[in-house]
């Protein structure tokens, strides 16, 4: 009997694969091959997967830990021989090609999906170069590169960065998960959750972490009506930091950080605005979520962004880091009826990023690579 063809991916962690690439692992489960994730954090159960491999990444790119994941990794890919691997997040997609470099002809076919090149102006221009750097040299075994916003695809193609470049349209969000609240369901969603019906609920759901930049969004609570509340769920490094910064603002009753949240449609449902303060993005989950859910947005006007965002129909984009643009924003969307248009707005604009859109797209992408590989 014919040995089953590997797949391999590879992500910075597990809860990344865990929370955008299911269905997709999945789908090459039952398409005949064997499935090994490797990445970085607690491994996690995932659907069609039959390996997990720790590895020690760390966020510093510096870090001894990364050169030890490479070597792992190269030792892996040496001893599995795959058909293909997906890379996903910017550290792990560099790290595992280095791994992939010294393989020679018996290298696997490589797919890096670019959740958002960070090359931004408002990195400095060493580090710029260095990633710039990074991705030049591991674009020889890129074969496919798969991007979700138009400046990532015209850095990919301005600098030859993949073999093949296709933008896409991100992982796809789930409609039958996130949906608009009934009117009742979100009056009792908001008094389970300990809101009242009198408070504006903004929500930012990510991460804690300077790219993310949450603590300019508490800053702008300062100058924003008492009746305003705003929700960060989510973990991370910085979480801490921006609980004490809300403590020093006198804002703990205004600002909540519920932590992890595995419900996190109904806290869409109960919020009356999403709003991100973002510095880079590749096309974001959590804000397409929000949208499909109603919400209208107010964004940093980042890539990303910008591609969700249509100022004044679906939301309103706000110069980075930019707390008095914010605010303004932010009370443009008092109204409930101008929340409300814009809401709908927002969700139909979702459309075309559904998971029903956006699998079929993907899985011939894949299919296709997969061909390539042979």
């Amino acid at each position: 009997m014919r040995a089953k063809e590997k797949i391999l991916y590879v992500a910075s962690t597990f809860g990344h694969l865990a929370s955008f690439h299911q269905p997709y692992l999945q789908w090459f489960a039952d398409q005949g091959y064997e499935v090994h994730v490797a990445a970085g954090g607690t491994p996690c159960e995932l659907k069609g997967v039959s390996r997990y491999i720790s590895l020690p990444f760390e966020k510093s790119m510096f870090s001894p830990k990364n050169l030890a994941a490479v070597w792992e990794l190269y030792r892996l890919m040496k001893a599995e021989r795959y058909k293909m691997i997906s890379l996903h997040t910017s550290l792990a997609a560099f790290f595992a090609r280095l791994a992939v470099v010294p393989l020679g002809k018996r290298r696997p076919g490589v797919m890096n999906t670019v959740h958002g090149y960070l090359l931004d102006k408002d990195t400095r221009w060493t580090k710029r170069m260095l990633r710039l750097g990074a991705e030049r040299m591991t674009a020889p075994v890129t074969d496919w590169l798969l991007t979700m916003n138009q400046q990532d695809t015209e850095i990919a193609r301005r600098y030859h960065l993949g073999k093949r470049d296709v933008l896409t349209k991100g992982m796809g969000v789930d409609f039958t998960r996130f949906t608009p609240p009934e009117q009742n369901q979100r009056e009792d969603l908001r008094r389970k959750l300990g809101l009242k019906p009198s408070e504006l609920v903004l929500i930012y759901a990510a991460e804690f972490s300077k790219r993310k930049n949450q603590g300019m969004l508490i800053e702008a609570m300062q100058s924003l009506p008492e009746h305003v509340v705003l929700l960060l769920p989510g973990q991370g490094e910085m979480r801490e930091m921006c609980r004490m910064q809300a403590g020093r603002a006198g804002l703990t009753d205004r600002i909540r950080f519920p932590g992890f949240v595995r419900d996190m449609e109904n806290w869409y449902r109960a919020s009356d605005i999403c709003v991100s303060s973002s510095r880079i993005e590749g096309l974001p989950f959590n804000v397409m979520e929000a949208m499909a859910c109603g919400l209208p947005v107010v964004a940093s006007d980042i890539k990303g962004h910008q591609d969700l965002i249509c100022a004044g129909e679906n939301g309103f984009l706000y110069s980075f880091g930019d707390t008095k643009e914010f605010v303004n924003a932010v009370q443009r969307l008092q109204d409930a009826k101008v929340r409300q248009r814009m809401g709908e707005a927002a969700r139909s604009s979702m459309q075309r990023f559904g998971i029903t859109e956006v699998f079929p797209e993907l899985t011939v992408l894949y299919e296709n690579a997969a061909k390539d590989f042979r």
